[in-house]
């Protein structure tokens, strides 16, 4: 298909439609069981609360109404994965086609994020990472149309606000966007003096904090439990001078890793490497608040704390990625030699699914291998030979204890780890290893 401004919109559409159907077909075809993360966000949705032991409620919450609608379908959750990585790259294309306006850049912007790896190898499992991608795009796109508005308006503060809470009750680490965002605007109005404070600006504190509230409540009552849950997986009471310095090398690297697949369909497009930087051009320097800062934000962390970042926490970083790379490069770009970079693209858009097929079907020991919908059925068995109630509660960790609340047609209730005081709450109940089945 030749790429015409006539089209693009069209071809827009055809590639999100045909990165859903890949990424929902292939892992429903080759994976025996859901993931591990996407099976911990079920077991928490079973019994919903404002917070979990790892992570605030977002993930839980979405895979909890998918489960209301749809059941025990592995494609549905997959699907879910999906819709949200779509979601944030309609709003990529749109804010890119805002900076450039020209659509065909928008587009390009698009693609080349197609080939990072958090946008489509790890995408198959719903996670807190996942979950955060909508509402990185969405603070984003809303936060621009403040920025580059004449004037502010109540419903851009709302919805920055808005998302913003949504993008945080994901996972905490969106605060390292938000903590961009905003050193660029004290920047303009208290540094630069270049725009005016307006009040408007409080309405986006106010939505997101009310909207925080009732988590804020629970974190308190739970003795911050989430917290102590992501300082304890950075390593920072393990840490040591050298950490200092190793971590934040390693998590450089890990980054550049990442993106050299970003790298080679960037050589395809820009045959000549030519840089020209103005921090006076106001889109530039939103575009590097809200890809470059908070990269240096997270490089910073590893550097003065000694923690470890792990290379999942970076899947909303890359967002924007593509735009700001198009953007410094736009003049280089000619777009009547797209051929290279097009067979580029189309190479790794089926390179991808295809490793993720050969690793799910070649490899037999990985999670996605766990016999969940067989042990759950033995379980089923056992049970009805000893009792004439229903299962309606299971105990243990999020994983064998979750792909029984996930495979159980009773749907019981996630109610933590196994413990005397909730077994004797329960009228009946079998314990298997590590894990419990009861009756209320």
């Amino acid at each position: 298909m030749t790429i015409n401004n006539k089209n693009i919109d069209n071809v827009f559409y055809i590639f999100v439609t045909a990165h859903l159907i890949f990424w929902t077909l292939i892992p429903s075809l080759t994976n025996h069981n859901l993931p591990l993360d996407t099976i911990e966000a079920l077991a928490w949705g079973s019994n919903l609360d404002w917070g979990f032991n790892k992570h605030p409620p977002m993930s839980a919450f979405f895979s909890e109404v998918f489960y209301q609608i749809f059941g025990s379908q592995d494609w549905v959750y997959y699907l879910l994965s999906q819709i949200f990585v779509i979601i944030s790259f309609y709003y990529v294309f749109k804010f890119s086609n805002e900076i450039f306006n020209n659509k065909l850049l928008g587009l390009i912007s698009v693609l080349l994020i197609e080939a990072i790896y958090f946008y489509n190898f790890t995408t198959p499992e719903f996670n807190v990472n996942v979950c955060q991608l909508p509402f990185w795009s969405l603070t984003v796109y809303y936060s621009w149309k403040i920025y580059n508005g004449k004037e502010i308006k109540f419903l851009d503060c709302f919805l920055v606000g808005l998302f913003a809470a949504f993008g945080f009750l994901s996972k905490y680490l969106f605060i390292y966007l938000l903590a961009s965002i905003d050193l660029l605007f004290i920047y303009l109005i208290f540094f630069k003096k270049e725009r005016k404070f307006d009040f408007k600006y409080l309405i986006t504190i106010e939505v997101f904090l009310v909207v925080l509230v009732p988590h804020f409540i629970w974190l308190y009552n739970n003795d911050f439990i989430t917290i102590t849950y992501g300082l304890a997986r950075t390593g920072l009471e393990q840490s040591s001078f050298i950490d200092h310095i190793k971590y934040p090398l390693i998590f450089l690297a890990k980054q550049i890793g990442i993106l050299i697949p970003f790298f080679i369909l960037i050589w395809l497009l820009v045959k000549k490497i030519k840089i020209k930087i103005n921090f006076k051009d106001k889109k530039l320097l939103f575009l590097i608040a809200i890809n470059i800062l908070p990269i240096i934000l997270m490089f910073l962390t590893s550097l003065i704390t000694g923690s470890k970042i792990r290379t999942m926490w970076m899947t909303p970083f890359y967002l924007f990625f593509g735009t700001l790379t198009v953007y410094l490069f736009q003049a280089q770009v000619n777009l009547k030699k797209l051929k290279p970079f097009m067979i580029g693209f189309i190479f790794f858009f089926f390179l991808s699914p295809v490793l993720y097929a050969y690793v799910s079907i070649s490899n037999d020991d990985k999670r996605t291998d766990y016999m969940g919908k067989e042990i759950a059925a033995k379980t089923q068995y056992a049970w009805d030979q000893q009792f004439d109630s229903k299962i309606n509660v299971v105990l243990g960790d999020e994983w064998s204890a979750g792909n029984l609340s996930y495979h159980l047609k009773s749907r019981p209730v996630w109610e933590g780890f196994v413990d005397r005081e909730k077994l004797d709450q329960l009228k009946d109940y079998m314990c298997l290893d590590s894990i419990c089945v009861g009756s209320r």
